[in-house]
């Protein structure tokens, strides 16, 4: 609406082609503005996967390299590790302290329902997913994983996007062969010893409610019919 009240007044004060070149440029400025917004989607969705495809293979270093200088990584109850080189080694620890995965070793780190807004601007985007792991070593123990990332996304200055930050609201993990109907209270949500041993740079930002309770992780995109905030019923 702004756009056509500035084009209604340059009409009275403008010659008809100067008004055609003010239209052409705000029509290309806003067709320009679209593709960057539909890029960045693109952007974001190869990173999430690129992040997931790495860490199922022991890549801590190509998951790392992923994320701004400043960028950060949150999991569960462990705490908030900032920086390309301390959210390598917590991935390292995370997973044996070996470089890749030992044999046997399964981590299926599958990132499912991507709902993406990249911001008008188109330099910044948040994102929701689904995280679904299968995760174990051979003849000696597997479990489930289940929960939500809530990330942030950023658009450099060279022109390519990496990950901001990264927070995965873990619901639990339950051995297979209990499942996570025979949950306790708590059971399904500990903190590991990866951030025991190497502790973070700062605590977990959320109060937890894992499974068995109903935990929203807080959405941070408007609902995309009524634009209003989601809050989760109290």
């Amino acid at each position: 609406m702004r756009s056509l009240a500035v084009l209604a007044a340059l009409a009275l004060m403008l010659p008809a082609p100067a008004l055609a070149d003010a239209k052409t440029d705000a029509e290309i400025a806003a067709l320009t503005l679209r593709v960057e917004k539909l890029e960045g989607h693109r952007a974001v969705k190869k990173l999430q996967r690129a992040f997931g495809y790495y860490v199922d293979r022991g890549l801590w270093k190509e998951a790392s390299d992923l994320f701004t200088d400043d960028g950060s990584v949150e999991i569960g109850i462990d705490g908030v590790y900032v920086g390309k080189d301390r959210i390598e080694e917590y991935l390292r620890r995370l997973h044996g302290g070996q470089e890749g995965l030992i044999y046997g070793q399964l981590n299926e780190w599958v990132t499912l329902q991507p709902a993406i807004v990249v911001a008008d601007d188109g330099r910044s985007a948040v994102a929701r997913w689904r995280d679904l792991g299968m995760l174990g070593q051979y003849k000696e123990h597997a479990e489930w994983r289940d929960g939500i990332y809530e990330n942030v996304y950023e658009k450099g200055t060279d022109g390519i996007w990496r990950i901001k930050a990264l927070h995965l609201y873990v619901n639990f993990v339950a051995p297979v062969e209990k499942g996570w109907a025979r949950l306790k209270p708590g059971e399904g949500l500990v903190r590991s010893q990866a951030s025991i041993d190497y502790p973070p740079d700062r605590g977990s930002t959320s109060t937890y409610q894992p499974f068995p309770a109903v935990q929203v992780p807080p959405f941070q995109a408007p609902n995309p019919v009524t634009g209003k905030r989601v809050e989760a019923s109290r």
